[in-house]
């Protein structure tokens, strides 16, 4: 099966919203400790764009799945060639391999979009996560120990990180 995808529209942004809320009780995948609404996600919506930062959604049976951000790494023009790629799935999405499937799209798709330097930041306990990134040839590049506070157990940020020009 190939993957199918397509840039989001803001009618995707209630179901991209929806999953990315599925990950919250986990305390695997996002930092929010409670559901965040529509409306707070509008503006990070709009700083996405098929031409430099693309918001992807996946749909199976016209019900969106999944879906990837290429997002902006601290904001400063200097970084315009780092990325940072977030992938989310729907509960009934996960462990099919669509995560690897968006994955090497997002690499691919990387080069074309100015991006040179991928990071993902994911939490040290998130092993599916961490062996996904690393099953793509991205290494550890920094761990920020114990910053993030998810029912009262400290956790460790890692930034996993691949220059696609191979340089390292």
């Amino acid at each position: 099966m190939t993957l199918q995808y397509r840039d989001a529209t803001l009618d995707d942004l209630p179901a991209i919203v929806a999953i990315y809320n599925s990950t919250v009780p986990s305390r695997q995948v996002t930092a929010d400790l409670e559901p965040v609404s529509i409306d707070s996600r509008r503006a990070w919506f709009e700083a996405h764009g098929p031409e430099k930062r693309p918001l992807w959604v996946v749909e199976d049976a016209g019900r969106v799945i999944a879906w990837l951000s290429f997002s902006d790494f601290y904001g400063r023009p200097a970084y315009q060639r780092t990325s940072e790629v977030s992938i989310y799935l729907d509960e009934a999405a996960r462990g099919k391999g669509l995560g690897k499937k968006l994955l090497a799209a997002a690499l691919e798709a990387a080069p074309k979009l100015g991006i040179d330097t991928v990071l993902g930041f994911v939490f040290g306990h998130n092993e599916p996560s961490v062996r996904l990134f690393q099953a793509f040839g991205f290494a550890a590049w920094g761990t920020l120990p114990r910053v993030a506070v998810l029912d009262g157990v400290e956790r460790d940020l890692v930034i996993l990180g691949k220059r696609l020009d191979g340089a390292q």
